[in-house]
């Protein structure tokens, strides 16, 4: 598995934010979003590590956080990605949270979730690509299917992608599926222009979320 960084931060998003995480980034994208902040983790010359499903478990260990941050990158490209997670989720002490970019199939992962019940083990945070990213036509709509109410979804928005951003969120009900996050391009949009929006459409369920390790570090800093 091509893991261009390994490291020890705070969860910056998601359910478990300001929680220490072990962070397992892979190399390699299948989209390339206009406000990407990891783009040099796709290119040809990046340089990873070649690690075995095994060999990323056993340093997950040896950090003694039992917070895990699959990312990328897009994690779900890797092939070993079920031999990792079956190797992972035998281990009771750990959550995993897969951060996926909703253009990948989740259906084999959420399958294997099913298979073991591991529900309190293993969580999504998949994206929903709007406008601005350019990629939303390359959006798997069936991965909605498999969402449970411990997954995420987040859309990262610019003004001209609030309204769409709602009209989503209505069509496929998604606050009755899962979690649902609102998250700013950084430095495209004012927050305050976010939470005027939720109010005058009456967001209910859908939560702001602020990518804290941006506030924390500089925005381009690796390894947090």
């Amino acid at each position: 598995m091509k893991v261009v960084e390994k490291f020890i931060s705070i969860n910056g998003e998601g359910e478990r934010a300001g929680e220490l995480a072990a962070f397992i980034r892979f190399w390699g994208c299948n989209l390339a979003c206009t406000y990407c902040d990891t783009k040099w983790a796709n290119e040809t010359s990046c340089p990873y590590e070649d690690l075995s499903p095994k060999d990323i478990y056993d340093y997950i260990l040896s950090c003694n956080v039992t917070n895990v941050t699959l990312t990328g990158g897009e994690p779900l490209l890797q092939k070993d990605m079920i031999k990792l997670l079956e190797i992972l989720l035998k281990d009771k002490s750990l959550h995993i949270e897969i951060e996926t970019n909703g253009a990948v199939s989740i259906e084999k992962v959420a399958k294997l979730r099913d298979e073991l019940n591991a529900y309190d083990n293993l969580s999504f945070t998949m994206d929903y690509k709007l406008i601005s990213s350019g990629f939303e036509d390359a959006m798997i709509l069936e991965n909605f299917d498999y969402l449970k109410p411990v997954d995420i979804v987040k859309f990262v928005c610019e003004s001209t992608d609030l309204e769409r951003a709602a009209f989503v969120i209505e069509k496929y009900k998604l606050t009755d599926k899962c979690i649902v996050y609102l998250s700013p391009v950084f430095g495209k949009i004012e927050l305050e222009e976010m939470v005027e929006f939720m109010k005058k459409n009456c967001m209910n369920k859908v939560r702001l979320q602020i990518q804290m390790h941006k506030v924390i570090w500089e925005p381009d800093k690796k390894g947090v």
